[in-house]
């Protein structure tokens, strides 16, 4: 860094991203810090700087192998390699440790027996409670959250009727002997407490149970629709679907209809974001954004969200827009530009497979490059806007303006 960003970095403070420490700090204090920038989004610590910015300088012979060998050696695991540089700044030397985002998550302090996991909020250091310990491990591909058990839930809890219409349809099985061990080896059920109980895994309940909401909160969607541009409390609908997502068969006519979650969804917004219009001699519905889009991203928000967190996928219409948002941040190493690219890293495998046999999802991966995209360009004359946050993954969707007079 050159001295003059350093000066500026002490003068604005400690924040998400920058740790000021004193030379004299702690081998293991000062690994929890390593620790908690490498299982977020990567930082800064400058040693030999006092809270309030300014420079002390370090006394310590040689501290990058003091660094490597001492704290990052003996308490840091897995081992990170950060950037190291002393420079001088207000005639005192401090050294800066650019800790890169890990890909190796999650890392952890060693600390005599036991591990210890730390992420940064703002400019404190915080041990992880379970539940982010446990979408840290998720994020690594170590734990398959949508394979945890979803307690209290039993087989008759799903819907045999589509469950034997998709073994019948896929795998062409018309009878099956035992499916609890069929459901099992599928990953639709597991063993819990010790393999002596049987219940609905994550993703079997979220894709077939009848009221997937009863155990599992967040499997459903939550539709708001809003008149102007803003949230506010006139909200023209606010509804909570809770149906599977591969769908909910329904008699209608005297046919018995599929709907999935996606049909469900546009059901509802149809008359707030469409109308029929005569085009020639026929009536014809308009939609203020292209269908295929919606479901694409509904399917997408759905398949690769963070079931660790307990928020519903949202889907918000404005007068001007409309946006698809799904929890958590995105899986380790995706971004932004490699979803446009059409690269990927799905997170839940069983969902992702199934909603592929059901046609719901490209067997590329390219629904946002090659249907999102240039379905919202050529419609609307707009792209699509893309916000990841730790939290979550929105995407907006901008309806077209209408034409100056």
């Amino acid at each position: 860094m050159r001295e003059v960003e350093i000066r500026e970095t002490l003068l604005n403070g400690e924040n998400s991203r920058n740790e000021f420490k004193r030379d004299d700090v702690r081998p293991e204090q000062l690994a929890r810090e390593i620790v908690s920038f490498a299982n977020m989004n990567g930082g800064k610590i400058f040693l030999g700087v006092e809270d309030d910015g300014t420079v002390s300088g370090l006394q310590r012979d040689n501290v990058q192998a003091w660094l490597m060998d001492t704290v990052i050696g003996r308490y840091v695991t897995p081992p990170i390699i950060p950037d190291f540089e002393e420079v001088t700044v207000n005639h005192g030397r401090i050294a800066v440790v650019a800790v890169p985002m890990g890909t190796a998550k999650p890392y952890a302090v060693k600390r005599d027996d036991r591990l210890d996991y730390y992420l940064r909020f703002d400019t404190t250091c915080q041990l992880a409670t379970r539940e982010q310990l446990t979408r840290l491990f998720a994020s690594s591909g170590l734990v398959s959250v949508e394979k945890m058990p979803v307690h209290g839930s039993r087989m008759d809890d799903l819907d045999m009727r589509s469950l034997k219409e998709y073994f019948q349809r896929i795998f062409g099985e018309d009878e099956i002997a035992n499916w609890q061990q069929t459901l099992l080896y599928r990953d639709l059920l597991v063993q819990a407490n010790g393999d002596t109980e049987v219940c609905c895994s994550c993703a079997g309940y979220a894709l077939f149970a009848l009221q997937p909401r009863r155990r599992l909160p967040q499997a459903g969607i939550r539709l708001l629709v809003f008149p102007g541009t803003d949230m506010d409390y006139n909200a023209s609908l606010d509804e909570v679907l809770d149906i599977p997502f591969v769908g909910l068969g329904e008699q209608k006519r005297g046919r018995f209809i599929e709907q999935s979650l996606p049909d469900r969804v546009l059901s509802y917004l149809q008359p707030h974001i469409s109308e029929e219009r005569l085009t020639g001699m026929t009536r014809l519905r308009h939609w203020d954004y292209p269908e295929e889009a919606i479901r694409e991203l509904i399917v997408n928000a759905f398949a690769h969200r963070d079931w660790t967190r307990q928020n519903d996928i949202r889907l918000v219409v404005y007068s001007d827009r409309m946006e698809i948002e799904s929890p958590g941040a995105l899986p380790n190493g995706m971004t932004i530009e490699k979803i446009k690219a059409g690269q990927r890293v799905p997170r839940n495998t069983t969902m992702v497979r199934i909603l592929r046999d059901y046609g719901l999802m490209d067997d590329r991966g390219m629904g946002i490059r090659r249907k999102v995209i240039p379905l919202l360009r050529e419609q609307n004359d707009s792209e699509p806007a893309f916000e990841a946050t730790e939290d979550s993954f929105k995407v907006t969707l901008w309806k077209r303006q209408a034409p100056r007079p």
